[in-house]
């Protein structure tokens, strides 16, 4: 059996390992489209804030990891999959044939859509040689503007303020972190990071970027302020990177969609990790959820099932937790509410903290949390088993701090009820 995996990140290297644990003989290939070993993006900060070098990033650190297990490495970009004829075809025209395919291709960078995005000096963050590049223009006082204020914008922002940079973030949205976070919450992360002495613009957008004196950029907002930088950073998110799809006969959403063994609409192709748009048999829907328990969990779903040893997806975790310079902030589940749902919510502007919580019926559904770490297993287990609260949801409406004792009273009540009926 010939199984290629497609994407060497976290949720590739896990399909590979996978399905080296339980099949002997396989034929494993493991593709990549950069010239370094497998490594982790979200280790990419580290790297920035001279926490690690290159090798900290690599996904395993062991020489001749790959190699021992028997796992093949090869560079390459997919053009399109053959799906008649069980083929990849590459850019540079190469061909690798496969019984079994895992699409595991990640997500890519959006790309600037304004005059002078292709300018020196203005750069992406996703790659270990954008990070190269990063390093060479952001030295201690450097004037870096960074575009974007989302999970990875504010995860970029705490590598730059480590470096010592003198830092503007301009955010489109009307606050921070607005795909994770309320109107409140996200005025609140945007208050705390200015109080680090870091400038925030929101509601603003970038309309050009123009070579400014002496190798510096010059950057026009939308609100009419010109802004000199040595460095640009375009942090504006991510889409899952399925583009050499078109025209393959792959159904894709937003993401590559998969059923509850991960398996696409093409019998024999699997898909995992953030390209996937995998379906969730708790919310009865797909759902694209690019974080990395969910690559893990969906690699070794479809490694199982590539491999015949059947096994299913049991929910696609929709969970964020963000440190934006020693502030947590977190999201739960359907954190925007849901159709003719209640909420509550809670704030201590002093002190940075802040709970709010959505329901749908008397079923917990989403959740913002800033500075309620203690509170994070809680929120995902009453969210994740979407067990009725019954008079629970009023004195969580009173009080929403109550949760571990709402979690422990109905987690009880649901295990005692799975005793009588068995």
């Amino acid at each position: 059996m010939k199984h290629v995996i497609l994407g060497n990140g976290p949720a590739g290297v896990i399909g590979a390992e996978s399905i080296r644990k339980y099949a002997d003989h396989d034929e494993i290939t493991l593709v990549g489209d950069e010239p370094e070993p497998p490594y982790s993006r979200m280790a990419i900060p580290y790297l920035l804030s001279g926490r690690i070098d290159d090798a900290g990033t690599y996904l395993r650190k062991a020489e001749g990891h790959y190699r021992d297990k028997g796992i093949t490495l090869r560079r390459g970009r997919a053009k399109t999959v053959d799906t008649a004829a069980r083929r990849l075809v590459f850019e540079d025209g190469a061909v690798l044939p496969f019984d079994r395919l895992m699409i595991a291709t990640g997500s890519r960078p959006a790309r600037l859509p304004i005059a002078g995005a292709d300018l020196p000096g203005v750069n992406p963050c996703w790659t270990l040689a954008d990070a190269r590049q990063i390093m060479q223009r952001a030295a201690p006082s450097a004037r870096v503007l960074q575009i974007g204020a989302g999970f990875i914008g504010c995860i970029i922002l705490q590598a730059l303020v480590d470096r010592g940079v003198s830092l503007t973030v301009v955010e489109m949205g009307d606050r921070m972190v607005p795909r994770m976070m309320g109107q409140v919450a996200g005025t609140m992360i945007r208050r705390w990071v200015e109080s680090k002495g870091i400038r925030v613009f929101t509601s603003t957008s970038v309309d050009a970027i123009e070579p400014g004196p002496s190798g510096a950029l010059t950057v026009c907002l939308s609100n009419g302020q010109r802004i000199t930088a040595d460095l640009v950073i375009s942090a504006t998110g991510v889409k899952p990177n399925i583009g050499f799809l078109a025209g393959s006969g792959i159904a894709c959403g937003q993401g590559v969609l998969a059923d509850a063994q991960m398996q696409t609409n093409v019998e024999g192709i699997y898909a995992a990790g953030d390209c996937a748009e995998a379906f969730d048999p708790m919310l009865g829907r797909h759902v694209v959820s690019a974080i990395q328990p969910n690559a893990a969990d969906q690699a070794l779903c479809a490694a199982m099932n590539m491999i015949g040893r059947r096994a299913t997806l049991p929910c696609v975790t929709q969970i964020n937790v963000l440190d934006t310079l020693g502030l947590i902030s977190a999201s739960f589940g359907s954190w925007e509410g849901v159709a003719g749902g209640d909420h509550v919510e809670r704030q201590d502007e002093r002190n940075c903290r802040l709970i709010r919580l959505e329901f749908g019926g008397d079923v917990l559904v989403g959740a913002n949390t800033i500075g309620l770490t203690e509170g994070v297993g809680v929120l995902r287990g009453l969210i994740q088993s979407r067990v009725p609260l019954g008079r629970w949801k009023e004195r969580l409406m009173a009080d929403p701090l109550l949760l571990s004792e709402a979690y422990l009273s109905c987690a009880q009540a649901q295990s005692s009820w799975g005793l009588k009926a068995a």
